[in-house]
């Protein structure tokens, strides 16, 4: 990579999946909220019963460290109506019309999290003379968690209530509280530190059930006290179908004669709380914009989630259903034997030294004839022409030049050949001995333009070689198959790839416009009219990079100049005829697959390390799962139509955490780069000549 180097954008990409999985983190805390209906309280506290005079005590206490414990009970015939886990935007509203309609007052103990969500029930709740009590921000049992998330509950919610409401409260009522009898130890903890932060806990003298649904008639005589005595009553507003709260709370106002019903505020006496300060209503206001943004954030990753996963389940399909066809066509035809007279062979050199005599070799024992070979030697400064003239092979010759980039070494052999069929070969490639016959046997059709052969990892071993040898296999030859069924073939590979004289004359011969120059032209043909295929049984096989900063400087040349390609040929998309098949299928599969899915892939990333955490596991392996075994078939289903072995199965599912990872911050790179208008040259990789020895290899 050379150039400018936006390197300023990877610490932006850290920072945006920082805040991305931050905010998914806190809509995953947040969307968790229970009630006293959705499950079990997880008690990591003792279970020991906690100290005699907060369970003789009444249902408000205030319990501080280092004072006497306060305890205060309503009077006769007064009623302080609680209900806890809203506000809900479904039953809150209901719940409140019924005490309007009664003229009566209630306290409503509120999760922060869903104040955050309908500040404006809270609103409404102290509009009609209510009054709010924390209830935790996320309905956590403030016994089973640890003492700094006690007080971050507390505070947040107290927070969010001051910036919905612009006021705040004394009362906090523990999730899954009871009667004072039944206050354990690790609960009395929990009420000491409520009350070091201010707090009066308010229990209650009345649980109605209400969240067990037994009956509206049930729920009114568990909530109604004995002998006019006043009480605190228990009641709950959300965290399921509350329409038997709503019925018993509107029985209970009607037939409840001679009772007053009161906020727990004016049961027991309390003074009035003053406004909440500035400070206070910002840090809500901060919190509100936090959670809607994780709400925000989550919605829009399971839609890109599901709209990757149902990408990329379709596009194996296409492969499948599409190679399929191509196999059934492709032994329809057989194997023909037209010839085509002279055939020219391109090779564009530069530094080749470590492979241009396997790959002359290779060319000159081919079984077509007859045959020419042209080396074009682009200034090398090694032995790269020496060492083809001594190999004294017979139709090869060496044209050499300075050194101009491989597109004009292309140029400079294509106008140095005879032939009307031109084979344009990279340097570090070797032939089967068949690969030329079949290579050019789709031109008796005289509407091929080009024809793609079939390019194979030579040096295989080791993770990173496997690797590639599956995405050649996987993707580019059955991506190859289906543009060949589909007319709009991208890229006929440099490494293997034959062209009709008349169609290179005919766009002007091999452009240096871009870095992926066999794409550009490629592109360039088909929308001159010309027809582009795929001939699976041309094999040859490249030398692929064997580290990762190769792999790195590799992918990128082929991406940045793939975008370039796509650009320059952009008008495809408005075209008709063959150009327009490039450019409505080709080209909208680039942009699809290449491009775009790669750029969202860190953000699903992130999301699917939410998952872990916030997730059901058997939902998130299921999904993995399934995702897999598709790739597996997938993938040995390529593999048997390459005739290969599929012994490199066992590291596919590796391939997808680490290799799929590097290939989109490749993606990433170079679209950050063209977007700045980076400017690059085209960088040969430093070959080891492990091509030829890798195929020796396997030979022996």
């Amino acid at each position: 990579m050379t150039g400018a180097r936006p390197r300023s954008h990877w610490a932006g990409l850290v920072a945006a999946l920082m805040l991305l999985l931050i905010a998914l983190c806190v809509n995953g805390y947040v969307r968790h909220v229970g009630s006293e209906g959705s499950g079990t309280p997880q008690r990591t506290g003792p279970a020991t019963a906690a100290d005699p005079v907060i369970r003789a005590g009444g249902p408000v206490q205030r319990v501080a460290p280092g004072q006497p414990i306060r305890s205060l009970r309503p009077p006769p015939r007064v009623l302080a109506l609680t209900f806890d886990d809203g506000p809900d935007p479904r039953w809150t509203p209901r719940i409140l019309d019924v005490l309007r309609r009664h003229g009566a007052h209630a306290t409503f103990f509120v999760v922060g999290a869903k104040v955050a969500e309908h500040p404006e029930l809270a609103r409404r709740i102290v509009a009609e003379g209510h009054e709010l009590g924390v209830h935790t921000y996320s309905h956590a049992e403030l016994a089973a968690i640890p003492a700094w998330r006690q007080r971050a509950e507390l505070a947040a919610t107290q927070a969010v209530i001051a910036s919905a409401t612009g006021t705040r409260t004394r009362l906090v009522r523990p999730p899954y509280a009871a009667t004072p009898g039944a206050v354990t130890r690790a609960e009395a903890e929990a009420m000491n530190r409520a009350g070091a932060a201010g707090y009066l806990t308010v229990l209650t003298d009345r649980d109605s059930g209400d969240w067990r649904r037994p009956g509206t008639a049930a729920i009114v005589r568990a909530a109604t006290p004995a002998a006019g005595r006043g009480a605190v009553v228990m009641f709950h507003d959300s965290g399921g179908d509350r329409a038997q709260t709503v019925a018993a709370v509107d029985r209970l106002l009607s037939t409840a004669a001679g009772y007053r019903f009161a906020t727990v505020s004016q049961a027991v006496r309390l003074t009035p709380t003053p406004a909440a300060p500035l400070a206070l209503r910002l840090r809500g206001y901060a919190l509100t914009g936090v959670q809607r943004a994780g709400a925000v954030a989550a919605t829009a990753m399971s839609v890109l989630l599901g709209a990757a996963v149902l990408l990329g389940v379709g596009r194996l399909v296409m492969q499948l259903y599409h190679s399929r066809r191509h196999v059934r066509r492709t032994r329809r035809q057989g194997h023909r034997q037209a010839g085509f007279g002279t055939v020219s062979v391109v090779v564009p050199a530069y530094n080749e030294a470590a492979n241009i005599a396997g790959t002359v070799r290779s060319l000159a024992a081919s079984d077509y004839r007859p045959l020419e070979i042209i080396v074009v030697d682009d200034g090398s400064n090694d032995d790269t022409a020496g060492i083809v003239a001594r190999l004294g092979l017979p139709g090869v010759r060496v044209v050499r030049q300075a050194n101009a980039g491989k597109p004009a070494a292309l140029n400079t052999g294509i106008a140095a050949a005879t032939g009307d069929l031109l084979v344009l070969v990279d340097g570090d490639t070797i032939f089967a001995p068949d690969a030329i016959g079949r290579l050019v046997q789709p031109f008796a059709d005289v509407s091929v333009g080009a024809v793609s052969g079939n390019t194979k990892v030579a040096n295989r071993g080791g993770l990173l070689g496997r690797w590639q040898h599956l995405e050649y296999v996987i993707g580019f030859n059955l991506d190859r198959r289906m543009f060949d069924l589909a007319r709009c073939m991208p890229t006929v590979p440099g490494a293997i790839g034959a062209f009709r004289r008349t169609a290179l004359a005919e766009v002007g011969g091999v452009s240096q416009a871009t870095l992926a120059e066999d794409t550009d032209l490629t592109m360039a043909v088909i929308r001159a009219g010309w027809r582009v295929v795929y001939e699976p049984r041309a094999v040859a096989w490249t030398e692929v990079p064997a580290t990762l900063g190769q792999l790195w400087r590799q992918r990128y040349r082929w991406c940045y100049g793939t975008m370039q390609a796509m650009w320059k040929h952009r008008r495809s998309l408005a075209e008709r005829g063959p150009g327009g098949r490039l450019g409505r299928r080709g080209l909208a599969y680039l942009l699809l697959f290449q491009v775009l899915l790669p750029l969202t892939a860190p953000a699903v990333d992130v999301a699917a390390v939410y998952g872990v955490f916030f997730l059901p596991w058997p939902q998130i392996a299921t999904t993995w799962a399934g995702f897999q075994v598709l790739q597996m078939i997938t993938a040995a289903y390529a593999l048997r139509l390459d005739g290969e072995r599929l012994g490199p199965l066992w590291s596919l599912p590796l391939q997808q955490i680490v290799y799929r990872q590097l290939m989109y911050l490749v993606v990433v790179h170079a679209t950050v780069a063209a977007l700045l208008g980076d400017r690059q040259r085209w960088q040969r990789m430093h070959r080891t000549g492990q091509a030829e020895l890798a195929l020796a290899g396997r030979r022996t």
